[in-house]
């Protein structure tokens, strides 16, 4: 039963979500605390190991989620839900691609997702931003603010270390520098 729930869900995700992996947490967090697979710190730290794992981002969150909820079938069931759609509307346009790319029907309807799929990629970061920095609990009717100074003081950290990176190199450092640079400053934080 877990295998089938695993596969749906995430083949809903790859099927309805357009703009790749970022645009994809949305779907995935909804559907990961409706079923109670994650927590949401749980989730936010998954997030986080998806981004500095080779891979996309969207492989890497529905292979982890399916590896914590059925092991290694789990994975596989839900890596393959999540990647199916794609591969068989790419494997479709790209038998039909030539044919219709200079409709101007279907250049609408590209420029449309196109304004989704940022819409959805902004909503992700800002999202993430808040939860990560700002967290709240919902008590009753009442909202209670707990921001994570921890959180915070990494953050700064890091657009700091990004700018002295890019004045040092005199150049934008890569996301590469920049993961390596975040790790320090997190290890730095929490164990000095």
């Amino acid at each position: 039963m877990i295998y089938l729930q695993l596969f749906l869900e995430f083949l809903k995700i790859g099927l309805f979500t357009f703009g790749g992996g970022y645009a994809m947490i949305p779907l995935v967090k909804e559907i990961v605390l409706k079923y109670n697979w994650l927590s949401e710190t749980q989730f936010l730290n998954m997030i986080g190991v998806s981004e500095v794992t080779p891979g996309p981002i969207a492989i890497n969150m529905a292979t982890y989620i399916g590896s914590t909820q059925a092991g290694i079938g789990g994975a596989a069931i839900a890596t393959l839900g999540v990647i199916l759609p794609s591969f068989l509307i790419m494997l479709l346009i790209s038998i039909i691609l030539k044919r219709f790319m200079k409709n101007k029907y279907v250049q609408s309807a590209l420029s449309g997702i196109k304004g989704v799929a940022i819409a959805l990629i902004c909503s992700s970061a800002i999202t993430l931003f808040a939860d990560v920095l700002f967290p709240y609990t919902v008590n009753g009717g009442s909202i209670t603010f707990n921001p994570s100074f921890t959180a915070i003081k990494i953050f700064v950290l890091i657009v700091a270390g990004y700018f002295l990176l890019k004045i040092v190199l005199k150049k934008k450092p890569g996301p590469i520098a920049i993961i390596i640079m975040s790790a320090i400053i997190g290890l730095m934080v929490n164990y000095f």
